[in-house]
């Protein structure tokens, strides 16, 4: 079941803080946070700071904390990620990240 459409463009990688609570986007426009419990951004940067090593550096409410994230496949453009309870994953192609539940 689909959850929520998150309109994002750019985008190379999403991780999850280690609650699951939240949501890291990074772009090629900055980053931004979004609540897992609504799906609404909390928090945006628009200064550019890519991943390195599979981590991204956090901000709003996950600010300073270093977060694994999945980055973008260059060869088809698509990236998925799961939640760390494994609850609902995140799928982003052509600009649109869709979150849906997985296993009802």
């Amino acid at each position: 079941m689909r959850l929520a459409t998150l309109n994002v463009g750019g985008v190379v990688a999403i991780g999850f803080d280690p609650t699951g609570r939240f949501v890291l986007v990074v772009s090629h426009s900055g980053r931004g946070v979004f609540d897992s419990r609504t799906w609404e951004r909390v928090a945006r940067d628009p200064s550019i700071a890519y991943p390195e090593a599979g981590e991204a550096v956090g901000i709003g409410p996950l600010a300073g904390q270093r977060l694994k994230v999945v980055e973008l496949n260059y060869d088809d453009g698509t990236l998925h990620v799961d939640s760390p309870w494994g609850d609902c994953a995140m799928s982003y192609s052509d600009g649109t990240i869709d979150v849906s539940s997985i296993g009802t």
